[in-house]
């Protein structure tokens, strides 16, 4: 049972599913439901940070690195043409918005780079990112339980 809540944690740190896998791996293996949102939902929050002292501090030593600026470049690119426009034009909200979406590619690691692109205010962009996060938990929360019957 630990081993299982470890495991829907990490996934909702990990940059491969966010709480978007996290939850529904963990409501799938049995956990109680209200804990498994809770601590999905927290350890998708905590990469916000995390990535910001990254972009911030870490990121200028890797661009060094031919490959990894290549890459940098093109996830830059990627990000601000996928949700640059919403993002500058709504600001605040937009965050929320493109952060929210339940879809790859979409989360708080994306909404951390456009927030490091687009120079966000960093309080603002945290709350913009966990609003997202919540409102995207809810609605992976809500289908996971739907499609098993259990709402």
């Amino acid at each position: 049972m630990i081993f299982d809540f470890l495991l829907a944690i990490l996934w909702s740190f990990s940059p491969f599913g966010e709480a978007k896998v996290g939850i529904p791996y963990g409501v799938l293996k049995g956990l109680d439901i209200y804990a498994v949102f809770i601590f999905c939902f927290l350890a998708n929050v905590l990469v916000f940070p995390m990535m910001m002292f990254f972009l911030d501090k870490i990121n200028v030593y890797f661009t060094r690195w031919h490959f990894y600026k290549k890459s940098a470049l093109f996830v830059a690119r990627r990000a601000k043409m996928g949700s640059g426009d919403k993002i500058k034009k709504f600001g605040f909200f937009g965050l929320i918005f493109f952060v929210m979406i339940p879809l790859p590619g979409t989360g708080v690691y994306a909404g951390s780079i456009a927030t490091y692109l687009f120079k966000i205010e960093r309080q603002k962009a945290f709350w913009a990112n966990a609003i997202g996060i919540f409102l995207s938990s809810v609605i992976v929360w809500l289908a996971t339980l739907a499609s098993m019957q259990v709402i």
